[in-house]
C-alpha cells in the first residue's frame, strides 16, 4: 500500500515474524547552503538528495532588532532595553547556524522513519581560514595576521596610497568604506574596507567596488569565508547530535571524500560527495536510481502578527489560526476546475486565503492558478514544513 507520496513510498503487507530488513547507511555531506544525503546498501546508491537549507533567517532577525530599536526613537510604545538579562547556554550556536543543524537533523529522522538506516556516515571538515587566504602561510604567522604592528586606519593608509581609492582625491578626509557593502553581504574584514572621500562614499551607496566602476579595488577584496567559517562552527553540534540517536556514527575528511570521488568518477555535485564519506565507500559504487530529490526548507509560516510597512508602524494583523476550510498553506492539493478561466486539472501547493478562494503554485513558486474556491480543492498531503522537487540524476 501507498505510505506516503511525496517522496513516495510503498509500506508491504508482510508478516512481522518473517520480516527481513536490508541493512543501510546514511550518509551525508554537509555544507552551508547545501547538504547532500545518499543511502547505500552495500556498494549500491538506493537514495540521492540534496537539503537546500532556508535562506535569510540572519536577515529577518537583523530586520526585527532595527524595528525594535527604532521604538526607543519613536512617539510609540517605550521598549525598554534588555542586554543586562541575558545568559547564554554553553555550545550556544547563532539561530542561522542553529537552523542548519536542525534542518539536517529533521531530515534524518525522516528518512530513519521510512527506512531501516543502521549506520550513518558524515564529512567532519575542519577549513584552516588563514591557509585559504594564504597558502603561503607558515609558523608564528598564524600568530601576527595582517595588522602586525598597525591599527586599522594607519594599516588602511598604508594600504592605499593615503588617496581615496576611487577617484584618487588626496590631502581630504578620508572616510572607511566597505568595498562589498554588508548590506551586499560584505564583512567587516580588513581586506574588505578601504579609503575613499566623503563624496564617492556617499555617491557609491549600496554599490560594490565593481558596479561602481571599479574592479580593480574589488579585486584586492579577499573573497568571504562566512561558509567556512559557518561550517568550522557546527561540525562539532551535528556530530553530537548524530551520535545521540544510538547508530554507530563514522566521520571521514574532506579529502578522503575528493579522493573517493576522484578514483569512482563521479563529478561533482553534493549528492555524489555524500555517496563518498568516510572509508566505508565502496571501491564499485552502482547508481540505482534515476531520480534525486530536493528537499527545500521552507518553514511552517510565520509568528509575526502585526505586518508593518517599511517605517515600522503597522499596516495589518493577521488572525490567530492558520487552518481554513480545511486546507492552510503549502498543502499539496489536486484542483478539479469544471469551467472557467482555469477549467482542468491542477496539482501544486495551495496558498490559503480567509474568503476561501486559494491560489496554487508549483514546485518553483511560480503562481498556476488565482482565486479557485476551496470547493474545487483536494488535499493531497499536508505541509510538513518541507518542499520536495524531484529531478533526473546528472
Amino acid at each position: 500500500m501507498v505510505h506516503r507520496l511525496i517522496p513516495f513510498t510503498i509500506r508491504l503487507k508482510v508478516n512481522p515474524v518473517t520480516q527481513i530488513t536490508q541493512e543501510l547507511r546514511l550518509k551525508l555531506d554537509p555544507g552551508s547552503k547545501t547538504t547532500g544525503m545518499a543511502v547505500l546498501h552495500g556498494n549500491k546508491a538506493i537514495f540521492l538528495a540534496k537539503i537546500k537549507h532556508k535562506p535569510g533567517i540572519k536577515q529577518k532577525l537583523d530586520h526585527r532588532r532595527s524595528l525594535r530599536r527604532s521604538r526607543r526613537n519613536r512617539k510609540t510604545r517605550y521598549r525598554q532595553p534588555r542586554f543586562l538579562n541575558r545568559k547564554r547556554n554553553s555550545g550556544w550556536l547563532p539561530p542561522s547556524l542553529e537552523a542548519r543543524v536542525n534542518q539536517t537533523l529533521s531530515a534524518v529522522q525522516k528518512l530513519r522513519k521510512l527506512l531501516p538506516i543502521t549506520a550513518i556516515s558524515t564529512e567532519h571538515a575542519k577549513f584552516d581560514t588563514q591557509l585559504m587566504q594564504n597558502p603561503n602561510i607558515q609558523g608564528v604567522e598564524y600568530q601576527q595576521g595582517e595588522l602586525q604592528g598597525y591599527e586599522v586606519r594607519e594599516y588602511l593608509l598604508e594600504k592605499w596610497g593615503r588617496k581615496c581609492a576611487y577617484c584618487g582625491a588626496t590631502n581630504v578626509p578620508l572616510e572607511i568604506e566597505h568595498i562589498i557593502p554588508k548590506a551586499r553581504g560584505g564583512s567587516d574584514r580588513i581586506s574588505n574596507l578601504t579609503l575613499v572621500c566623503c563624496s564617492c562614499n556617499q555617491e557609491k551607496n549600496a554599490l560594490t567596488a565593481a558596479e561602481f566602476g571599479y574592479p580593480q579595488v574589488q579585486a584586492k577584496a579577499k573573497t568571504p569565508l562566512k561558509d567556512a567559517a559557518m561550517m568550522n562552527s557546527t561540525r562539532w553540534r551535528l556530530f553530537e547530535q548524530l551520535k545521540a540517536t544510538s547508530l554507530p556514527v563514522e566521520c571521514g575528511t574532506g579529502a578522503r571524500t575528493k579522493m573517493n570521488r576522484i578514483a569512482l568518477n563521479l563529478p561533482k555535485e553534493h549528492y555524489y560527495d555524500a555517496c563518498c564519506v568516510g572509508q566505508s565507500t565502496p571501491d564499485n559504487l552502482q547508481i540505482c536510481t534515476s531520480y534525486v530529490q530536493t528537499w527545500v526548507a521552507v518553514g511552517r509560516g510565520t509568528r509575526q502578527m502585526c505586518n508593518p510597512d517599511k517605517y515600522g508602524f503597522p499596516r495589518g494583523h493577521r488572525q490567530n489560526r492558520k487552518l481554513y476550510f480545511g486546507f492552510q498553506t503549502g498543502d499539496k492539493v489536486k484542483a478539479n476546475i469544471l469551467k472557467g478561466k482555469y477549467a482542468g486539472l491542477w496539482k501544486g501547493r495551495v496558498a490559503v486565503r480567509a474568503s476561501g478562494f486559494f491560489d496554487l503554485k508549483d514546485d518553483n513558486n511560480a503562481r498556476i492558478c488565482q482565486g479557485i474556491s476551496y470547493k474545487h480543492c483536494r488535499l493531497v498531503q499536508r505541509a510538513s514544513g518541507w518542499q520536495y522537487i524531484k529531478q533526473k540524476v546528472s
